[in-house]
């Protein structure tokens, strides 16, 4: 169903039963999966592949050109997965050479004013807090929460599971299931109330925090916390996510509040 008063290109490929309310801009590159609803004043420019079953609401602007110097008009894409929300006035913008797309996961929820930058992967579950923003290739995990106001730094990594508190300045990397807080912005424990939300056990959230005393109550370094780890805890799921984070953290955890 289209209302009047759009201006949808004849080129863009438009699934089944989308609904397209009044004053919505669709561009011809664009491709829009079946039941999905997109509300008055939306702007959908090339580049965009959203899929089905999403809601996109009034003023969002998905697939604008990246606000990157390096931009050189390389066609890209931003990548919307089934059941997401898109909540009034967020903007995603499309990558760039460096990876090619922007990534939105399925069933995610991106509050209002939220902004994804150029190349990030925001993968599936995950919840973004209004006028909280994703700089430049910023990778959030399945089920992290990333609360209002919070601005998270290029690059950066937020883990599984991870709680990002409101307003927080993220420039370090957020590791899986941990709560952080504070500024600067320190561990303030493992997310035990939203592990519990999503049906972990009492024994797996005390596994998951018996694995970060080690990082950060010890009073001994990262590599010798995630030796110890390897050493003396069995090897789980959860662990080997843990472990394998850390390791591949190029920009470096987030520390303990007493560090």
């Amino acid at each position: 169903m289209i209302q009047s008063l759009t201006n949808i290109h004849p080129n863009a490929l438009i699934g089944e039963n989308v609904t397209i309310e009044s004053f919505v801009t669709i561009s011809e590159d664009v491709e829009i999966g079946e039941g999905t609803w997109i509300g008055p004043n939306v702007v959908i420019m090339d580049g965009a592949r959203i899929g089905k079953n999403c809601k996109i609401f009034p003023g969002a602007v998905i697939a604008g050109i990246p606000q990157d110097l390096k931009f050189n008009g390389e066609i890209t894409t931003v990548e919307i997965g089934d059941n997401t929300s898109v909540r009034e006035f967020c903007t995603i913008n499309r990558g760039t050479a460096s990876k090619g797309r922007t990534i939105v996961g399925a069933n995610c929820l991106l509050q209002s004013y939220s902004h994804i930058a150029h190349d990030c992967v925001v993968k599936d579950f995950v919840i973004l807090g209004s006028y909280a923003g994703l700089a430049g290739e910023v990778e959030a995990d399945d089920y992290a929460i990333i609360s209002p106001y919070s601005a998270v730094h290029q690059f950066s990594k937020i883990g599984r599971h991870a709680f990002v508190a409101g307003g927080s300045l993220v420039r370090k990397d957020v590791p899986p299931y941990v709560l952080v807080a504070n500024e600067p912005l320190s561990y303030s424990g493992v997310n035990s109330v939203g592990l519990r939300r999503r049906g972990f056990s009492n024994e797996k959230i005390t596994e998951i925090q018996d694995i970060y005393r080690y990082i950060y109550q010890k009073g001994i370094n990262i590599s010798q916390a995630v030796a110890l780890i390897e050493s003396e805890m069995a090897e789980t799921e959860e662990r080997n996510l843990i472990v394998n984070f850390i390791k591949s953290s190029s920009r470096g955890i987030v520390r303990g509040v007493e560090e």
